[in-house]
């Protein structure tokens, strides 16, 4: 079952500074930041210094509604327009599944499922409509 959906903010570099700026405008709470540099190190992936800062994932309380942001990753193409996706949490691997391989149709994987060290089962698919949908199993611990 879809837990939740709400709106993701993509930013090219400039997340640190729309925090404070959504904080402000928007009465926002800030529930968490996490930069690039907060994740585990790969060695088969060294972290560019340039992304050391970047935000990862950023969670703002605005109101009752949650509102999600992270950069994109140094090199990473950013195209206008794309700025908002949407994240769905959903309570089990296999709806994961079922709900990406229903977004894919007709439309593209942008990042396959897989686990992450957020999310047991996570990736992103732009639908036929162009809208991009972040998609991922709610992780044990935060049931």
């Amino acid at each position: 079952m879809v837990l939740s959906m709400y709106p993701y903010l993509v930013l090219n570099g400039d997340g640190q500074e729309a925090v404070r700026f959504y904080e402000n405008a928007l009465d926002a709470k800030v529930l968490g930041v996490q930069t690039f540099g907060d994740m585990p190190e790969n060695p088969e992936y060294p972290l560019p210094p340039e992304a050391k800062d970047r935000i990862l994932n950023a969670h703002l309380k605005v109101g009752d509604v949650d509102l999600m942001l992270s950069d994109t990753f140094p090199g990473q193409p950013y195209q206008i327009g794309d700025q908002v996706t949407i994240a769905l949490i959903i309570n089990e691997k296999e709806k994961t599944k079922e709900v990406f391989e229903k977004l894919q149709k007709g439309g593209k994987v942008l990042m396959p499922l897989q686990e992450t060290f957020w999310s047991p089962y996570y990736g992103q698919v732009s639908d036929q409509f162009g809208v991009t949908w972040q998609v991922s199993t709610q992780a044990a611990d935060k049931a």
